[in-house]
């Protein structure tokens, strides 16, 4: 017997939830689409609504006003037990007194599905996610990157329309994180799963996403590829929460079609002017965008950056594959990520400013 797949799309449809009779809005009047086989990361910061998001797909919290439609279908009225989802959560969730095998047929049982075959497909699953073999153990005999991946056989051999996963990895270290990231990523492209993935974490919202959804204040801030909301953000709410940023202020200065001549305390560049007339605007820098220049060099033994633009260095860390300064200039205190290791500049020296034009954006003010 094989687990089958069978992916549906997810939308939302102007979809508001408000509790307390209107006095709190959770999400406001949002939309977007999840296409069929895709992984879509629902992220922000606390309190954002991503959560509530992930419960109303769900059937655990239900819309005041929208549509919510699963595979084509309008499920908005629909209470939990009649939606094709399987839940991953954040605790795992699992039955101590009961063993790996007994853990992932659980749900299978519940819904009248023979024995036999319920002890089959959770064999399956076990064996899709690496674990073949456990299933006499008890949880608690399994490691924590262990469990949760009992978890995610629990929630594929219901073979849903929808994966969801609510902060799945929060309770592993960083390093084991990183090992059943990648593994949820591979398993999912692997079976064409439709999923959806609540994390607060951006790296590890850029590792497994097709698309992200950064939420805000109860409405969708951007959404996109990572690497559009990394290398384009769009305001400077996103600049700053999708991995670090420099909000600088600038100067358009001429503007030639989509792009534009852009004055940073004298330093200049081009950049998409996405809109922004002549004049001041803000401009986001990531750290590996600064270029430095150490004033003290003996000339031709560093690339010598043309910039008008100095400010002199208040700290430098060495973290083994790159080097990180605080650099203050005129244009406020520089956080610098250099990967030349072997020349680094120290703290106290003055140096002369640059900027990559890749890794800096036109942003809106907020």
């Amino acid at each position: 017997m094989k687990l089958k797949t069978r992916a549906g799309s997810v939308v939302f449809d102007n979809v508001t939830k408000t509790y307390g009779q209107g006095a709190v809005t959770a999400i406001d009047n949002v939309s977007f689409t999840i296409n069929l086989g895709e992984l879509v990361t629902l992220l922000g910061p606390s309190g954002c609504g991503k959560t509530t998001t992930l419960r109303m797909i769900a059937g655990l919290e239900h819309a005041t006003s929208g549509r919510i439609l699963i595979g084509g279908k309008d499920v908005t009225q629909l209470p939990a037990t009649d939606r094709d989802v399987s839940m991953v959560f954040q605790s795992y969730a699992l039955f101590p007194h009961m063993s790996v095998a007994e853990n992932v047929a659980y749900g299978l049982s519940v819904t009248g599905v023979a024995k036999a075959e319920a002890r089959e497909k959770a064999e399956e699953g076990l064996n899709l996610v690496g674990l073949g073999g456990y299933g006499s153990r008890l949880p608690s005999e399994l490691s924590g990157g262990q469990q949760q991946r009992v978890a995610v056989a629990r929630a594929l051999v219901l073979e849903p329309e929808v994966l969801l996963l609510d902060e799945p990895l929060s309770n592993l270290d960083a390093k084991l994180r990183r090992h059943v990231r990648t593994e949820i990523r591979d398993l999912q492209q692997k079976l064409g799963l439709t999923a959806v993935y609540v994390t607060h974490d951006q790296e590890e919202a850029l590792a497994v996403s097709d698309r992200i959804i950064v939420m805000n204040r109860a409405v969708i801030a951007q959404q996109g590829t990572p690497r559009e909301l990394y290398e384009q953000p769009q305001s400077e709410f996103i600049a700053d929460f999708i991995g670090d940023a420099n909000l600088v202020d600038g100067e358009i200065i001429s503007i030639d079609g989509n792009h534009a001549r852009v004055d940073i305390g004298g330093a200049q560049c081009n950049l998409r002017h996405r809109g922004q007339a002549k004049g001041p605007v803000r401009v986001a820098v990531r750290p590996d965008a600064v270029q430095l220049t150490g004033l003290a060099v003996i000339a031709g033994d560093v690339h010598v950056i043309e910039t008008s633009l100095k400010g002199h260095i208040t700290h430098a860390a060495y973290l083994g594959s790159q080097m990180q300064y605080s650099v203050a200039t005129p244009i406020g205190e520089l956080f610098v990520i250099d990967h030349r290791i072997d020349t680094p500049i120290i703290a106290g020296e003055e140096v002369a400013i640059g900027f990559s034009e890749r890794g800096m954006a036109v942003v809106s003010a907020e």
